[in-house]
């Protein structure tokens, strides 16, 4: 993607990253329904505001948006590049 290079569960801290690219410090996450209940938004808000206050970038996508709208997808995470 535009000469970028993404890396899959790549460890970043004590947590593991779906996808990172190093040049861009972008974080891209794609959750599936366990994200969705509490304790899971609660969990996504402490890992996002670690990886921010680490000069980091997260997107997050749900799995079924990538399944269902992948080009929108990728358009968001080329607008983030």
């Amino acid at each position: 993607m535009k000469g970028y290079q993404f890396y899959r569960q790549r460890i970043i801290g004590n947590y593991i990253v779906d996808f990172y690219c190093p040049k861009a410090k972008l974080i891209i996450e794609i959750d599936g329904s366990q994200h969705y209940n509490d304790e899971g938004v609660k969990k996504d808000k402490i890992r996002d505001d670690y990886m921010k206050e680490h000069g980091l970038k997260v997107l997050r996508f749900s799995d079924r948006e990538v399944f269902e709208n992948l080009s929108g997808a990728v358009e968001r995470v080329y607008e983030n590049l």
